[in-house]
C-alpha cells in the first residue's frame, strides 16, 4: 500500500467522521445536560436525512431541504422532550429506565421510516460532481463539501457555546442543575435549546452522510455506535472531546477498513468497520473511564 493510498483513506475517514462528530456532539450535549444515554439519537439522524431528501427530490434546492430536515427533526426532538423525557424526569426514572425508553423510540421512528417510504435505498437528487484532485489524491465533491459544512457547524456551536448567554446557561446546568436554578437559569429554556441544538446538528449529520453513501431506514442505527464511542473516547458530556474522538474513530475505521482489503486480512475488511469503533471504545473504558478529555461542556 503506498502513500497515495494511504492518504485516500485518510481524505474518506475524515469525511466520514465530520459526519460522526455532528452527531456526537448533540448526542454529548443530551447527556452532558439531561443525563440522557438516547439510543433514539441515530433514528433521529436518519429521520433528518429522509425528510430532506422527501423535499429535495420534489424539486426543491438540497441546501433547503437540508435546512427543511433540520428544522422538522429538531420538532421531533422537542414533542418527544415534552411527551416522554419531562414526564420521566418528574417521575424521577432511572438511567436504565431512560436507556430502554429511548431504544423503544429508536425502534419506533425506525419502523415509522419503513413504513412510510419503505426499506429500500434512496439518494438525493444531485447532479453528478467530478472528483477533485488534491496532491495527487482523488477527493469525491460532496466529500469536500461535507467537511467544510461540518467546520463551519463546529465553529459555530464553539461560538454559541462561549459567547452566548444560552451557552453559558448550558454549561452551568451541564455543571450543576440545582445550583444553576438557584442562580435565576431557566432550565426549562436550556432544556429546549439543547434539544434544538443537537437536533439540527444531528440532522445535519444525516444529510450530509446522505450526500456520500446515500440513504436507508437503518443507517442511523449502525451509525450509533461509532457515535457513543467518540463520546467515550472524548470524555463524556465534552462536545470538543467528541469531535476529537469521532475524527479519530472515522479514520481509524476507513484505514483499517482499507488495510483489511488491501492485504486480504479477514477480521479487517469493510464489513468490520463498527467492530473497530467498539474495540477503540472497550479499551478506553479500561484504560481511561473518563476519556481522554475532562468531561464538560
Amino acid at each position: 500500500m503506498d502513500v497515495q493510498q494511504i492518504a485516500q483513506l485518510f481524505v474518506n475517514g475524515i469525511a466520514v467522521g465530520s459526519i460522526i462528530a455532528l452527531a456526537a456532539v448533540g448526542l454529548t450535549l443530551t447527556y452532558g445536560i439531561l443525563r440522557l444515554a438516547n439510543f433514539a439519537h441515530g433514528d433521529f439522524m436518519t429521520l433528518g436525512a429522509y425528510l430532506a431528501w422527501v423535499v429535495n427530490t420534489s424539486g426543491v434546492n438540497i441546501w433547503l431541504a437540508l435546512i427543511f430536515g433540520a428544522i422538522v427533526t429538531v420538532a421531533g426532538m422537542v414533542l418527544s422532550e415534552k411527551l416522554l423525557w419531562s414526564p420521566m424526569r418528574d417521575r424521577r426514572a432511572t438511567s436504565t429506565t431512560l436507556m430502554i425508553l429511548s431504544i423503544g423510540l429508536a425502534l419506533f421512528i425506525r419502523n415509522g421510516i419503513i413504513f412510510i417510504w419503505g426499506g429500500s435505498n434512496q439518494s438525493y437528487a444531485l447532479p453528478v460532481a467530478d472528483a477533485i484532485d488534491i496532491f495527487g489524491v482523488r477527493v469525491a465533491f460532496y466529500r469536500i463539501v461535507v467537511v467544510i459544512l461540518a467546520i463551519l457547524a463546529i465553529v459555530s456551536l464553539h461560538l454559541l457555546l462561549q459567547n452566548t448567554k444560552i451557552g453559558k446557561a448550558m454549561r452551568a446546568v451541564a455543571d450543576n442543575v440545582d445550583l444553576a436554578r438557584v442562580t435565576g437559569i431557566n432550565v426549562d429554556r436550556v432544556v429546549i435549546w439543547t434539544w434544538a441544538i443537537a437536533g439540527t446538528l444531528t440532522a445535519l449529520g444525516g444529510g450530509m452522510y446522505g450526500l456520500i453513501t446515500g440513504i436507508r431506514p437503518n443507517m442511523g442505527w449502525f451509525l450509533i455506535l461509532p457515535m457513543f464511542a467518540s463520546v467515550i473516547l472524548g470524555g463524556i458530556g465534552n462536545p470538543y472531546g467528541a469531535i476529537a474522538g469521532a475524527f479519530v474513530i472515522g479514520i481509524a475505521q476507513e484505514v483499517t477498513a482499507g488495510i483489511g482489503q488491501q492485504f486480504s486480512i479477514p477480521f479487517l475488511g469493510p464489513e468490520y468497520k463498527l467492530a473497530v469503533a467498539l474495540v477503540i471504545m472497550v479499551i478506553v473504558l479500561l484504560v481511561r473511564p473518563q476519556g481522554l478529555f475532562k468531561g464538560t461542556l
